[in-house]
């Protein structure tokens, strides 16, 4: 550690010294709005199989290792790692038919993060680079976890302006884990409020977390370089704007040569692969992608699937390689063979899946699985039984429902599924409600219909201690919005670890803070509302902590409806007083759906069907106008936040609803004295 110390104090010096200042069900599905994976892909190989680049051959089979660099590009959500692959395409001379073109799901494009991992490769200086683009929300982390063995180095994408925050502290725990020696890239320093000062201060906090995670001494001196991705410029000294002839990523590209090493492999031996990426195409069937650890495959060979069990090692299938495909740029191609090191994908088995071994038949030991963190909240799945069941969608049976989430979760490690408490349930495990939301989306895209439960934490017991997960919290909001934040936080148990200014502008704090994930769900929603939009809040999964106690009251009573017809306009006149309404005159209701929330922390039952009495007598006005004040529409994750523990979520195709878990308000007061979940 002193040497670590004393090469920090040598590049805080050649920073100063050089300083003018003193700082079926694909892996994720497709609407009916997109093209399926079968014609997508056929596309791109009748368009680009010509145009390929010749692979160099070895023994006239596969590329060099030496001349292939593995690398993945990993950052805190929004730092710039999407755009930062736009440009390093385009420099390589791929086709980007537009903005964030590795963001090819349609959730992805709509709410502009990366859910999945996505692999890619470019031409450099006759050299072939496998970039992985990772997602960098922390619901997302286990599709960091899962490709990170594939690489031999990383990017790690910090904004200048905002330095390491909650995530960036994952996925560099993750590269560091693997041995990976991270090149540090600060992008966005093109910003008017980012100057070299401030980009020396933010290499100093990500020298301490390198530190604090334990980093080696190899590790520690990592390489630094300046970008603005939007720009699409990188360059080895800070700039601004550097010459006409250098605004391109040549730097960043050349010091991934330098410093990535080529991958450790072996032609001769016999070949294997751990498979890391998986999705199904209605042409091809599964198509198996990962990096090849040794020897080499081509089009026909005979191969198997195995998988680590508790008594060894098990043949899954056999099979043959029916063909063999690598992305390159925004398309894919066939290839005929392909060597040790390289990352390709392969179809022609039907059964293997993520973290399994596919291998010669005279290969009998698997390769070691995939270790992932521990999924923290779950969320129990089930046949929609609402009275208006049956009228949107045409997904509606546990079965399907089953076989769904059975498919998500061979797709995606990050999620467990388990069967339910009740039949034709399913609890689903995850990492957070924007992991389990972004499944539901989908899902109901698909036509299903299904009841959700509210997320519940999932504890640990150690010992007689009872343990839940901490999370980290970064927060920075305007100063008057202070005091609102830590009234919330406090009542859902977080605790203040650090607090202060924001480097660089004025009337803006930032805090650090632990707080459990129960405490967090639905408070994403309440944190806009009470910083008026102005305010960042980013969260990551730190440990198992002691539990922390009851949360405080975070949310009031509901209004429960004890009608079922058409809502009147009549009927909410009267109802607005009560709280805020979540529908609106024309929308169709049932007994025990919740039609707003009450002003009070009580339940109450309203009657939002109830029509104006009709009489006899001629009245000398005419009937008042009704104006109603517009309705607080949820979406799909505010829905997830807001239930209690005994209401559901309807979710059908074309709408969203709350609901108690048991309709009758009589079986409700049985059930009123049960203990909570």
């Amino acid at each position: 550690m002193a040497a670590g110390l004393l090469l920090r104090g040598l590049r805080s010096a050649t920073r100063k010294s050089s300083s003018s200042y003193f700082s079926p069900y694909p892996l994720h599905s497709h609407p009916s709005n997109s093209p399926s994976p079968s014609s997508l892909l056929r596309r791109c190989l009748s368009t680009s199989a010509a145009s390929a680049p010749a692979r160099s051959a070895v023994d006239g089979t596969a590329m060099d290792p030496e001349r292939i660099r593995n690398v993945a590009v990993i950052a805190h959500v929004d730092h710039g790692k999407t755009t930062l692959m736009d440009r390093l395409l385009r420099q390589c001379g791929a086709d980007i038919p537009h903005e964030r073109a590795m963001d090819s799901i349609s959730l992805e494009r709509e709410r502009g993060i990366t859910i999945a991992s996505k692999v890619t490769s470019i031409q450099w200086k006759d050299h072939e680079l496998n970039m992985v683009d990772t997602p960098g929300h922390a619901d997302f982390g286990g599709e960091v976890e899962r490709v990170v063995g594939m690489v031999e180095g990383a990017v790690l994408v910090v904004d200048a302006g905002e330095g390491p925050l909650a995530q960036t502290k994952f996925v560099l725990s993750k590269a560091l884990k693997y041995g990976l020696r991270p090149i540090l890239l600060l992008n966005k320093v093109d910003r008017p409020s980012v100057s070299e000062e401030t980009c020396n201060e933010v290499e100093s906090l990500v020298f301490d977390l390198f530190a604090n995670l334990g980093a080696t001494e190899e590790q520690l001196d990592f390489p630094v370089l300046y970008a603005s991705a939007k720009e699409g410029w990188t360059s080895l000294t800070f700039t601004k704007s550097p010459p006409d002839n250098a605004k391109n990523m040549a730097a960043l590209l050349d010091s991934i040569l330098r410093h990535v090493a080529p991958p450790q492999a072996n032609l001769d031996e016999p070949f294997k692969m751990l498979v890391s990426m998986m999705e199904r195409d209605y042409y091809l069937g599964r198509i198996l992608t990962g990096r090849i650890r040794s020897g080499v495959i081509h089009v026909g060979d005979k191969l198997h699937g195995l998988k680590c069990t508790d008594d060894g090692t098990q043949k899954i299938e056999e099979g043959k390689v029916t063909k063999l495909m690598k992305k390159k740029g925004t398309c894919m191609v066939t290839i005929d063979s392909a060597g040790a090191g390289d990352i390709v994908s392969m179809a022609g088995l039907s059964s293997p899946s993520i973290g399994h071994t596919v291998a010669n038949a005279n290969v009998t030991t698997a390769l070691p699985t995939i270790e992932l963190d521990p999924p923290t909240i779950s969320m129990t799945f089930g046949v929609n039984d609402s009275p208006l069941a049956g009228r949107d969608g045409n997904q509606l049976t546990g079965g399907k429902i089953g076989d769904r989430l059975m498919a998500e979760a061979e797709t995606n490690l990050a999620i467990n599924v388990l069967p339910g408490p009740l039949s034709e349930s399913f609890e689903v495990q995850g990492r957070g409600e924007l992991q389990l939301g972004i499944l539901i989306e989908n899902m109901r895209r698909e036509g299903f219909e299904l009841s959700v439960s509210p997320p519940r934490v999932m504890y640990k017991t150690e010992g007689k201690e009872r343990l839940e997960p901490i999370e980290e919290v970064t927060i920075e909001v305007n100063d008057e919005h202070v005091g609102l934040v830590m009234e919330a936080l406090s009542h859902r148990r977080a605790e203040v670890v650090d607090m202060g200014p924001v480097p660089g502008t004025s009337l803006r704090t930032r805090m650090s803070l632990t707080c459990p994930s129960r405490g967090l769900v639905g408070y994403r929603s309440v944190f806009s509302s009470d910083t008026r939009g102005t305010g960042f809040m980013h969260r990551a999964f730190d440990s198992y902590a002691k539990f922390r106690g009851m949360l405080g009251n975070v949310r009031k009573g509901v209004l429960i409806s004890t009608g079922q017809g058409i809502i009147t306009a009549h009927a909410l006149m009267s109802l607005e007083a009560r709280g805020t309404l979540f529908v609106s005159p024309g929308m169709e209701t049932y007994e025990g759906m919740i039609v707003g929330e009450h002003s009070r922390d009580s339940d109450l039952d309203v009657n939002p069907v109830r029509t104006k009495e009709l009489t006899n007598i001629r009245a000398p006005g005419k009937d008042e106008n009704v104006r109603l004040t517009p309705p607080r529409l949820m979406t799909l994750e505010e829905a997830i936040g807001y239930v209690a523990s005994d209401e559901l979520i309807e979710v059908t195709p074309k709408a969203i609803r709350l609901r108690k878990r048991y309709l009758d308000a009589n079986k409700r007061k049985m059930m009123k004295n049960k203990p909570k979940e």
